[in-house]
């Protein structure tokens, strides 16, 4: 079974309902996220619907019209790559960050001297009334000002596009490393796959759909949801179901966290058990150490901005940690690498993947090229442009890894490359331009708990597993859903912005997210900053610590602590996960300990429904507040 033409239309049509859920979801309804994360709820709630509804109607109708599960899985790869790029990927930050420094400048924050006069005049929206109405709105039947948005979406096309072909060929390049020698588990990768299992090529449901413990573990969040749903937010007689508990400690310094999410506990069940116990174990340490610096005033007053870790230096530790583990990868891999670098240059045998290792290392190298001259041209100094280039997909890469490895499907790097690459190199480096040109970074990779190297890397494990023939259309299929997706996104906020204005929408996208680089930008140029050595210190320092992880796991098989819990365990959105992931591990734990292998195989199904029957919940309320009216109705969050 392999990759058609079928597949990939049919994909892009759902790439292009996924944006639609997303956007409305989020700016309309005001409800769930639904494509926010790694494993992006969009993306499954549609992949049920195909799988369960519409193919099985393809069937009744007429045999031959059904899709094979080669299809099925082309099709999710789509909106896995589609729903990556949609909203928080990079749809929603676009067209708020490019237009935000005219809108939001005043006299208070001094943009109209620090931050406008520096910015390239083609990599932003300069006609100020287009910008007022995008952010308030258009009167009724006035034209949308298509013109001056041409200018800046042109000049920034060959920069996200290349973007956009490194991300699918890093992971092409890796891929047999992380699956066939690596051996890799990719647990989001395993609910897609069994979804689309048949017991015989005869089946009308696939075996999965016919498993009684799935449904058992798929009723349990979609009961609790609804019942929470209907009796709190329809019927208003009682106060909303929680499943979280903030316990102070510390002093009332910083509060523990405990959150029961059925996705993080599906996910993490599919782990290995020496992961999922340093995940949660780094991760509570963490935090007992940030209430140990609370309490005895141990803090650094540098400013990093609003994302990653609040602790600046615990930001510090994690970059330099989630720095080493992903340099480690590539030391293990470098065998591999070294073939992938030989058939490069002089030509091999085709590896039947998505494209030959030839395209793919070229696509990377021409890409990022092309990357670094356009923030070269962009404004910023070759030096600071190549530091922080390095850092952003060493952050990526890191993460990417993490993902595949531990199963985490909400998450992001304890810092983001911008204000490292400020706090590293000092202000003056940099200079004024580049520093107010630095904010475009923001546009892809600040908000990064999902981006296209991290869907494309389990993708690649789904062609591995799913996908048999036909494999280069895979690489079409995802680069088309990829730019159709954004397209999509930005033609919608663009439609919904002027509709509704921008400011009423939602806030975090159009608010909040499109001031934070400008204010972050604006302090450093009004106060510069030398190399921060305490900075260097703790990111050495979380270097040296995650090498030693790694040392101790390579050389002693007794070692209990895996590297990959000390690379994120300072991640706010850890802080959040830790007790699911807690339960997760010691569920795994007491079945492989008291029923073995037998037991926990057979219990898979009932994990993969807890993870599928969130996802349907939030889609299923989705639709019923999109034709109800209701609002502010929010199903799932992590």
């Amino acid at each position: 079974m392999g990759a058609t033409w079928r597949g990939f239309f049919i994909g892009i049509i759902f790439c292009g309902i996924a944006a639609l859920m997303a956007h409305y979801s989020i700016n309309i309804v005001h409800g769930s996220y639904m494509a926010i994360d790694h494993m992006p709820m969009a993306g499954i709630f549609l992949f049920f619907l195909i799988v369960g509804v519409l193919n099985v109607l393809l069937a009744l109708i007429r045999k031959p019209l059904q899709l094979t599960s080669a299809e099925l899985l082309q099709i999710y790869i789509m909106l896995l790559l589609a729903c990556s790029v949609t909203t928080m990927g990079l749809g929603s930050q676009f067209l708020p960050i490019i237009s935000a420094p005219h809108y939001y400048a005043s006299p208070e924050n001094r943009w109209g001297e620090l931050i406008l006069p520096h910015l390239n005049k083609w990599l932003f929206v300069q006609d100020k009334e287009a910008v007022r109405s995008f952010f308030e709105g258009l009167p009724k039947d006035t034209p949308l000002p298509l013109k001056p948005w041409l200018t800046p979406i042109l000049a920034w096309s060959p920069f996200l596009l290349s973007l956009f072909v490194v991300m699918i060929c890093i992971p092409v390049i890796l891929s047999k490393q992380w699956i066939e020698r690596e051996r890799l588990i990719f647990p989001l990768v395993h609910l897609p796959l069994e979804m689309v299992k048949k017991e015989s090529p005869d089946s009308l449901f696939t075996s999965f759909y016919k498993n009684k413990l799935m449904w058992l573990g798929f009723f349990i969040p979609v009961f609790i949801s609804s019942l929470d749903s209907i009796l709190h937010y329809y019927l208003k007689i009682m106060p909303s179901i929680s499943l979280v508990k903030d316990v102070p400690a510390f002093r009332r310094t910083r509060s523990i966290h405990f959150r029961l999410s059925f996705p993080v506990l599906g996910f993490i069940y599919l782990t290995n058990l020496n992961v999922s116990f340093s995940l949660w174990f780094f991760s509570l340490l963490f935090q007992i150490v940030s209430g140990i610096f609370n309490i005895t005033g141990v803090a650094s007053i540098e400013n990093l901005g609003i994302y990653g870790t609040r602790d600046v230096i615990f930001n510090h530790v994690g970059i330099g940690a989630i720095t080493i583990y992903a340099l480690y990868g590539l030391w293990i891999a470098r065998s591999h690498l070294k073939e992938v670098f030989r058939k490069a240059l002089k030509g091999g045998e085709e590896e039947g993947g998505i494209i030959s290792y030839r395209t793919a290392f070229w696509g990377a190298v021409i890409g990022s090229i092309v990357m670094i001259c356009w923030l070269v041209f962009a404004g910023i100094p070759l030096f600071p442009a190549l530091f922080y280039f390095f850092l952003a997909f060493a952050i990526y890469l890191g993460v990417t890894r993490v993902v595949i490895e531990g199963g985490v499907p909400t998450l992001v790097a304890s810092g983001i490359a911008t204000p490292q690459t400020i706090s590293s190199l000092g202000t003056s480096v940099i200079g004024t331009k580049g520093l107010a040109n630095m904010a475009l970074t923001y546009v892809y990779s600040a908000d990064i708990r999902t981006y296209v190297m991290s869907a494309a890397s389990n993708s690649l494990k789904i062609v591995y597993e799913g996908i048999k023939r036909n494999r280069r259309l895979i690489f079409l299929s995802m680069l088309v859903a990829v730019i159709a997706s954004f397209t999509t996104s930005i033609l919608i906020d663009f439609y919904l912005a002027y509709r509704y204005g921008g400011i009423n929408l939602n806030s975090w996208y159009f608010v909040g997210g499109p001031q934070a680089p400008y204010r972050f930008l604006a302090d450093k140029i009004l106060h510069p900053t030398p190399p921060n050595l305490t900075g260097w210190i703790a990111k050495l320092t979380g270097g040296g610590i995650m090498f030693l992880l790694m040392f101790m796991r390579e050389r002693f098989i007794w070692w209990p602590l895996h590297p990959i819990g000390f690379a994120i365990g300072s991640v706010w959105l850890m802080d959040k996960l830790w007790f699911s992931i807690f339960l997760a591990w010691m569920l795994k734990s007491l079945i492989l300990r008291y029923g073995g292998p037998t037991i926990y195989f057979r219990s898979r199904p009932f994990f993969l429904g807890l993870i599928l029957g969130q996802y349907f919940a939030a889609g299923l309320w989705f639709v019923i507040d999109l034709i109800t009216g209701v609002t502010e109705h929010v199903v799932f969050w992590i």
